[in-house]
C-alpha cells in the first residue's frame, strides 16, 4: 500500500467533511447563496477525489506500478487547483481576491481530474 496516497486520501476526505460542515453552518453569514454553492462544489469534488486517492492506495497494494502513483498525483494536484480555486472564488467578494488569476485554475484542476481517471483506465487496459 502506498502510504502517501493513503494519507493524502484520508486527509482530503477529512478536510472536505470539515469544510462541508463549515459551509452548512457558518457560511450563510459571510457569503451569498451563489458563493456557498460554488464552495460546496469544491467540497464535493475534494471528497470524491479524496476517495479516488484512497482507491489508488488500495490498488497499489494489489498491483505496484508507477502509473497508480501518477494518477494519484494528478488527483491531488487537481484537488488543489479545482477545489482550492473554488474556495477562493467563493470568498472573492469578501476578500477582494484577483479572480482573473484564480478562475483559470478551476478548469485546469478539472482537466487533471479527468487525466487521472484516464491514466488509470489506459494503464489498466494495457496491463492484463
Amino acid at each position: 500500500m502506498n502510504r502517501f496516497l493513503l494519507n493524502a486520501g484520508i486527509l482530503n476526505c477529512m478536510i472536505s467533511v470539515i469544510l462541508g460542515a463549515f459551509a452548512a453552518h457558518s457560511l450563510q453569514n459571510l457569503i451569498d447563496a451563489k458563493a456557498i454553492s460554488t464552495f460546496q462544489i469544491g467540497v464535493r469534488y475534494q471528497f470524491y477525489h479524496g476517495l479516488a486517492l484512497l482507491f489508488c492506495a488500495l490498488y497499489y497494494k494489489i498491483e505496484t506500478r508507477r502509473f497508480i502513483k501518477t494518477a494519484g498525483c494528478l488527483f491531488l494536484i487537481g484537488i488543489l487547483l479545482f477545489s482550492g480555486s473554488l474556495y477562493l472564488l467563493a470568498f472573492n467578494r469578501v476578500a477582494n481576491l484577483p479572480s482573473g488569476l484564480i478562475g483559470p485554475l478551476t478548469p485546469i484542476g478539472g482537466v487533471l481530474f479527468i487525466a487521472g481517471w484516464l491514466w488509470l483506465l489506459i494503464n489498466n487496459l494495457k496491463n492484463k
